[in-house]
């Protein structure tokens, strides 16, 4: 009965899975602002360097 007691007061492995999840969904959101703001950003540098390349020339 005692071992029953302290598997249920046990929370370490719920506990895990839970700071897992937070893990799991803060890469999932980083990725997709990388993905979505990327194209802007290769956009904007390429836009750059060509008026970069021009002054140079």
């Amino acid at each position: 009965m005692n071992t029953l007691r302290k598997m249920v007061k046990n929370n370490k492995g719920a506990t895990a899975i839970e700071y897992g999840l937070i893990a799991a969904l803060i890469a999932v959101a980083a990725i997709a602002g990388m993905n979505s703001l990327g194209g802007s950003l290769n956009t904007a540098f390429g836009t750059l360097g060509a008026k970069v390349g021009d002054n140079i020339k």
